[in-house]
Formats: C-alpha cells, sequence, structure tokens
C-alpha cells in the first residue's frame, strides 16, 4: 500500500502517523519542502521515500512529485497531509491520480461556511443567520433582519482568520473600508460555549472515535483579543450533541477521514452548528486523545488505513485540558512553570513552546493537565491563568 504523506514534518506531532503506517507495512512516501536532514529522526526513520520539492504552493512541483512516486511504486492508495491549509491541494492531487477519499468536487461543501449551512439544515440541524454580504447595503440589510452585534468571516476561510466581530455601524464601515480582498458571510452572533464533536470515521462512514471539547473562550476572541486559552474534554457526551455530530457525519458523507465539528450551546441549552472541518481537531488535540483515552489514535488510524481491525475504544478515563498562554510583558515563562510543577507536577502531562503559526488560537506556552477529578484541571488550569 503507497500512501502519501503531504508535509509530514509539520505540525510535528504528525510524525506519529508516519510511525504507526510504517509499522502496519504501508509505504509511507513523504513529500514537503523541508530539507531531508531536517526531519524528525523518528519520522526520517518511518518513510520509504521522502521527495522534497521547492515550493508547495506549487502545484505542477507536487504533481510531478506523484507523478515519480507512482512511476517508482505503482499505483497511489492515499494522499493526505490531514492540514486545513493542504485540503483543496490534496483533493486536486486525489483527483488528477484517481486517488480515493475527497475530489475536487467534494471541496466546496466543507470548505465555504455557506454550503456548510446547507448541508446542516438538510440534516436538521439549527445554524446562525448568515448572508453573503459583498457589499455595505448587503451588510446593512443583514443587519436589519438580525441587529447587531453580527460575525463577518470568510466564506472559505480557515478557522478565526479574518474574523471579526462587529457591533456597530461604525465598526460595520470600519470593515468595508479595511477588510481582505475575498468573499465575507455575515452571520448573526450567537452567545454561547462552543463544544465541539470529533472523531475518525471508517471506510463505511461509521464513527470509531469519538470526543468533544469545551472551549472556555471563542477562538475568534482569542486570537482577535490577544486572550488565553482553555479547553478541555467531556468524559460524555451529551446525547444531542452526539445525536447531530452523527448526522453530521452522515449528511457530509465522510470516511477515512478525521472531523472537528463546532457548535455553540447557547444560555438556552440548544446546539446551533458553526462549521465542519474534516481534518483532527488542531494543536495537541490528538495528543489529548491518547491522554484521555489511554489510547495511540495513530496507531487506531494506521490500522484502519491497511485495513486491519480497529478494535474497540474504551470509555473516556480522563478529564484532560489544554492550557495555552500568550506573551505578556513582566511574565516568565519558566517561571509560572516552575510555580505549575511545584503545586499540580501529578496532573501536568506535558508543557512547553507551541510554533507560532498556532500561537494566535493556541497561545505562545502550553500545558495539558490530566486528572480522573475535573475540579483538579479546573483548579490548576485556573492557577496557570491567573499567574500568566
Amino acid at each position: 500500500m503507497n500512501y502519501v504523506f503531504v508535509s509530514p514534518n509539520f505540525p510535528t506531532n504528525f510524525k506519529h502517523f508516519a510511525v504507526a503506517l510504517n509499522k502496519e507495512g504501508v509505504n509511507v512516501l513523504g513529500l514537503g519542502s523541508d530539507s531531508y536532514d531536517s526531519l524528525d529522526p523518528y519520522l526520517r526513520d518511518s518513510l520509504t521515500e521522502y521527495y522534497r520539492v521547492d515550493d508547495m504552493e506549487d502545484y505542477e512541483q507536487m504533481l510531478r512529485a506523484c507523478g515519480y512516486f507512482t512511476f517508482k511504486y505503482g499505483k497511489l492508495d492515499y494522499i493526505e497531509s490531514h492540514n486545513e491549509h493542504w485540503i483543496e491541494q490534496d483533493a486536486r492531487l486525489r483527483t488528477d491520480f484517481n486517488v480515493r477519499g475527497l475530489k475536487n468536487m467534494d471541496i466546496p461543501s466543507i470548505k465555504t461556511k455557506s454550503r456548510m449551512k446547507e448541508h446542516f439544515r438538510n440534516a436538521g440541524i439549527p445554524v446562525p443567520r448568515g448572508k453573503i454580504v459583498p457589499t455595505i447595503e448587503d451588510a446593512k440589510s443583514f443587519i436589519s433582519e438580525v441587529g447587531y452585534p453580527v460575525c463577518a468571516k470568510p466564506d472559505n476561510g480557515v478557522g478565526a482568520t479574518n474574523t471579526y466581530k462587529i457591533s456597530n455601524l461604525e465598526e460595520m464601515e470600519h470593515f468595508y473600508l479595511t477588510k481582505p480582498d475575498t468573499e465575507y458571510i455575515m452571520e448573526e452572533f450567537i452567545k454561547g460555549e462552543i463544544h465541539t464533536f470529533d472523531g475518525l470515521a471508517d471506510g463505511k462512514g461509521n464513527i470509531v472515535f469519538k470526543n468533544s471539547f469545551i472551549f472556555g473562550t471563542c477562538v475568534m476572541e482569542t486570537v482577535n483579543d490577544g486572550l488565553n486559552q482553555f479547553y478541555f474534554n467531556q468524559k460524555t457526551i451529551p446525547e444531542d450533541l452526539l445525536e447531530y455530530g452523527v448526522k453530521t457525519i452522515k449528511e457530509f458523507n465522510l470516511r477515512e477521514r478525521f472531523f472537528h465539528i463546532e457548535f455553540f450551546r447557547t444560555d438556552e441549552d440548544n446546539l446551533v452548528a458553526l462549521e465542519i472541518n474534516v481534518r483532527p481537531p488542531g494543536g495537541l488535540s490528538l495528543d489529548m486523545f491518547n491522554y484521555a483515552n489511554d489510547i495511540d489514535i495513530y496507531q487506531k488510524y494506521a490500522l484502519m488505513v491497511s485495513g486491519k481491525d480497529v478494535g474497540d475504544f474504551p470509555e473516556t478515563i480522563y478529564h484532560c485540558g489544554y492550557v495555552g498562554i500568550k506573551k505578556r510583558i513582566g511574565i516568565e515563562f519558566y517561571r509560572t512553570s516552575k510555580l505549575a510543577h511545584e503545586r499540580f507536577n501529578d496532573l501536568i502531562v506535558t508543557d512547553g513552546t507551541i510554533a507560532s503559526i498556532f500561537s494566535a488560537a493556541l497561545g505562545d506556552y502550553s500545558y495539558i493537565l490530566k486528572s480522573e477529578d475535573f475540579e483538579e484541571v479546573r483548579n490548576a488550569a485556573d492557577f496557570i491563568l491567573n499567574n500568566s
């Protein structure tokens, strides 16, 4: 089996995919722009071959690389990055090489927020009211229906990048004067916590692993306001969230993929769908799956890909929390870390710096906390956040 792993060296924890696939006898063919010598040794040892391109944004270079792999190893079975940035290019390569998985025709439904809304509605799942707003007149018309505040976000965009909360006419006028040159969708502002439904679907669309996180701070506010981040898993997924999650996977016809679906849980305890991401949740969330459940999600994925029995997943054992703190004047990470380890060393699974590309959403320094008692996780998180 030939598995082209796009950008295998980033983020760093994705090397575990290559290691696990290699152990299951899969030919892991790395494709990226990093030099071979700069690859993590564990990753390097798990690759059958590595093809370096000068620029991964240059599709012709990527096309030639996959052509070379086909010539040398035969038909390609998978082309995958697990990375939001490369989802469209992955699909284009799969289309050109007739490889299983998402193709060009599938991308609009999973990348554009307006199309996502249509699918959520088809599944009977509530969504915020929204409208494409190319002009300020369109925005004024929409706001006359829903009122302030509203959220403006790229219709085809990643995460909270270039996403804005608009609370009055002055802010709206400023938005139209300064916004990026891309199509925007405007949505009514929904007040509530973000509750996720994450997991892995097999080749028949069955959910073989599921998880849910609650975000203490909205990612948009974390990015735009420079806030610290705290999110944690739910040991038991509420029935309404599970129902909507299963409906979403069926509606989007997801197979052999990780997924990360975001919902608002309102003050009235209702769920409203925000968006779907057909890739693993970001940052260290995959590792949190492992810590919370005493599993190896990378190995489970490799078993699925290689056609072997994934086996049963245990019930979630631990509460697992992520704390991400931003750089502050006068705050030294090593001092906070020292204090945290002195008081909560038995709860801290790992801590360390975060790659700068993720720091806006996840913080510059992070901790993963684990305990069977959620209050212990909460108390440790509060201590770290209050001392940061």
